[in-house]
């Protein structure tokens, strides 16, 4: 089988099942070879009606002159005959029968046809049957490409295929080679200065080996294309041949780089979002070696996604209105049914932007984001964009599902984020309606036409222009951190919306890039899922995703889809739908934005004049409050949102004075760890004893001492950082908590002891 990029330039090539190096039938027969085969084989070959009575009576002659069977006067014409009729011997009987079937074969077809035939199965040496195969094998170039010189030796080859034995014969083949161009300058065929030069170049000393190129390529387009019984398949492609050298070239740079640190493997893919085309498909590293697993297609390998799937789920969130770009989200310790999500560097703002939570891709947020969502919805809604690895259900993922507990392969995420691409750039193209085929599978193959299914309609299959424009521009702003703590940006002179992965373990290194024009794909890691330190996708692969995008043409950034976007006034702090009385921006939404529900975190406080306490009809007039509007947080969330803002003001206490029967406790303390339910698993120690855990809780008042109890025993009391290492016993048990004031938070939790 024969692979061949868009522009027909080879690719790679499987040897066929009997050894030979053969490539399919090729109609066309380049023009030089064609003067010098018919000049060298048979002068009358275009005049002749198959069979050429000079030519045989000569032979003849020469036969008998010689004793011997010197030459068999046979027309290419003949040859053809007898290269479709193998292993037939040459007596006179089988030569009457080759001059019959010649002449029928000169009815039936042109004198071009019969060239191609020939030319596509005539011997050359060794192994090697037919032009293009010996082109590529002995000159390292398609048929059209070759010099007179390298067409005439291969014109005399099949004549005598034993002359190109390398470090043999090169004195008969140079002779019978140069006999030949003799003939063609007296001829008229070609100039003095042409001939002259063709004398003077050498032989080739052994077959090269043809192009490898795409060699993951050609075995999947074998294994997808190739149909039981066929002989030979020749397969265009949509690479462009520059890119793919391009990208092999800085693939095997970039992993000499990587086996310092044991990653031995990198798969890059690029396809072109308005056909989906891939323009290049790197399924593993160059040179890896088979030890490392060289042979393993990663493109289609299932892999852990890692972070990969966030925008995914920020973009379906969008689409059906249940966040806001700016809306805050939850970021604090969380522990949902036993399983701990925790950030990259185990911090917690409190509270985040939705967006905020994307590009710096934060877990506990995105955790929450899918509490809320549903993971049977999400599951369902990544194999309709094509993730055509989740074969298990959903629960079998569970909220892992949105930080690496499923697999996926790099071809269907380049295909999922080529499809969001191109429902944001034809949306004004198509004038506000959608395509219901864009999220469609990359091609490979290559052709003719661009079929367009027609279908339109003004509801989106299955993301919006417009939530799939607050995405990428959330991916345009994506950070990540770096080992020593800070962040660490990627800066670039084109706009690009991109996203990182790691999975758990250091096993995958995940980074894919979009621009208007071009999806890239990279993955780093090792085939055999050994996890190696600083393998993170930020480090590993973004590196490579920018130096591919740095050898691709620039492109404009998308057009952002006001037609389908909808103006909202949003409370300035929070990002949620504006109330009455908290400090407001008016900003461009989401068309299903304007159904989020409005701000949770802004609430009127009655405050007295010196606006230092809160007040109630207890201790204070109706006439004498101030009526403030305040952005209020839970306990938890202030605890960590203050660390990092320190321009939070957090609400003033009660005044002394002031009855608070009616204050709930939740409103004033909130646990950390462990949350109502939990059960905490506690390792046993070596001396068979019950390890310690430390229990956390915040207050709003930190002022304030609190003291702490199980099951109805007194165990401490804490201040201004309330945590408290504690070792309960196996079971089940109450944690009650009760501040100077007299306020109560009461709770159940398991213990559980774990080898």
């Amino acid at each position: 089988m024969v692979l061949e990029a868009k522009d027909g330039s080879l690719l790679g090539a499987r040897i066929s099942a009997d050894g030979q190096w053969r490539f399919p039938q090729n109609d066309t027969v380049p023009i030089k070879f064609q003067k010098a085969i018919v000049e060298f084989e048979d002068r009358r070959f275009f005049s002749h009606p198959g069979f050429d009575v000079f030519a045989f009576a000569r032979a003849m002659r020469q036969n008998i002159q010689n004793r011997s069977v010197v030459s068999g006067g046979s027309t290419l014409t003949m040859q053809v005959i007898r290269l479709s009729r193998k292993g037939k011997s040459r007596t006179v009987i089988e030569k009457i029968i080759e001059i019959i079937l010649s002449t029928r074969l000169e009815l039936k077809y042109s004198k071009q046809q019969i060239l191609a035939f020939y030319s596509s199965n005539a011997p050359f040496g060794g192994n090697i049957v037919g032009l293009d195969a010996a082109s590529w094998r002995y000159y390292g170039k398609k048929p059209e490409s070759l010099s007179w010189g390298e067409v005439a030796t291969l014109a005399v080859l099949p004549n005598s295929p034993s002359l190109i034995h390398p470090g043999r014969n090169r004195k008969a083949l140079t002779e019978k080679r140069n006999r030949l161009l003799t003939r063609l300058f007296e001829k008229g065929k070609i100039d003095e200065t042409t001939y002259q030069l063709a004398l003077d170049e050498t032989l080739p000393d052994k077959p090269h080996p043809l192009p490898w190129l795409a060699p993951h390529l050609l075995n999947r387009a074998f294994s997808e294309n190739f149909k039981s019984g066929q002989k030979f398949t020749k397969i265009k492609t949509t690479i462009d041949p520059a890119l793919q050298i391009r990208l092999n070239e800085l693939a095997l740079r970039k992993s000499n780089i990587l086996k310092d640190n044991e990653i031995h493997n990198l798969a890059i893919i690029v396809l072109e979002v308005e056909t989906s085309n891939v323009l290049a498909y790197l399924g593993n590293a160059p040179k890896t070696g088979p030890e490392n697993g060289e042979d393993v297609d990663i493109i289609k390998a299932p892999r852990s996604t890692g972070s990969i799937l966030k925008p995914f789920l920020y973009a379906m969130m969008l689409n059906e209105g249940k966040i806001l770009p700016k809306s805050l989200i939850a970021d604090i310790p969380t522990q949902i049914s036993g399983y701990k999500p925790e950030n990259y560097l185990e911090t917690y703002d409190g509270v985040v932007s939705a967006d905020k939570a994307l590009s710096r891709s934060l877990n506990v947020p995105f955790i929450k984001m899918l509490q809320d969502y549903s993971v049977e919805k999400f599951h369902f809604n990544l194999k309709k964009l094509g993730l055509s690895t989740l074969a298990k259900p959903a629960k079998h993922y569970g909220l892992t599902l949105v930080l690496g507990g499923a697999e996926a392969s790099l071809w269907d995420l380049t295909s999922a984020y080529s499809g969001m691409a191109r429902t944001l750039g034809h949306f004004y193209e198509h004038n506000g309606m959608y395509r219901q085929d864009e999220f469609q599978k990359p091609n490979y193959l290559l052709k003719l036409e661009v079929e367009d299914s027609g279908k339109l309609s003004r509801q989106a299959p299955l993301l919006s222009a417009d939530a799939v424009w607050f995405t990428f521009e959330a991916m345009e702003e994506v950070q990540r951190p770096t080992a020593l703590g800070d962040w660490e940006r990627f800066e670039s002179s084109r706009r690009i919306a991109w996203k990182t992965g790691t999975s758990y373990g250091f096993r995958d290194a995940w980074a894919i890039g979009i621009s208007t024009k071009y999806v890239v794909g990279v993955w780093a890691g090792n085939a055999d899922g050994e996890g190696r330190p600083g393998l993170v996708g930020v480090h590993t692969a973004a590196p490579i995703l920018f130096d591919v995008f740095n050898i691709l043409p620039a492109s404009r950034w998308f057009d952002p889809p006001y037609d389908a976007m909808k103006k909202m006034l949003v409370c300035k702090q929070s990002g949620y739908p504006g109330l009455d009385y908290c400090e407001k921006d008016t900003v461009y939404v989401n068309a299903k934005g304007m159904s989020t529900l409005p701000c949770p975190y802004h609430q009127i406080v009655h405050l007295d004049s010196t606006q230092n306490w809160q007040v109630n009809t207890s201790c204070e007039t109706p006439s004498s409050m101030l009526n403030t509007a305040w952005f209020v947080l839970p306990p938890v969330e202030e605890y960590y949102f203050k660390m990092k803002n320190p321009s939070y003001v957090s609400l003033p206490p009660y005044r002394k004075d002031c009855e608070l029967e009616d204050i709930k406790p939740s409103g004033l303390m909130q646990m950390i760890y462990p949350r109502k339910g939990a059960k905490i698993y506690v390792p046993i120690d070596l001396d068979g004893k019950i390890g310690r855990t430390v229990f956390k809780m915040a207050h709003r008042n930190a002022e304030l001492a609190v003291y702490w109890h199980i099951d109805n025993e007194y165990i401490g009391q804490t201040k201004t950082f309330h945590e408290i290492e504690l070792n309960p016993s196996v079971g089940k048990h109450k944690l009650t908590l009760v501040d100077e004031k007299g306020n109560r938070l009461e709770l159940e939790f398991w213990v559980v002891a774990k080898n």
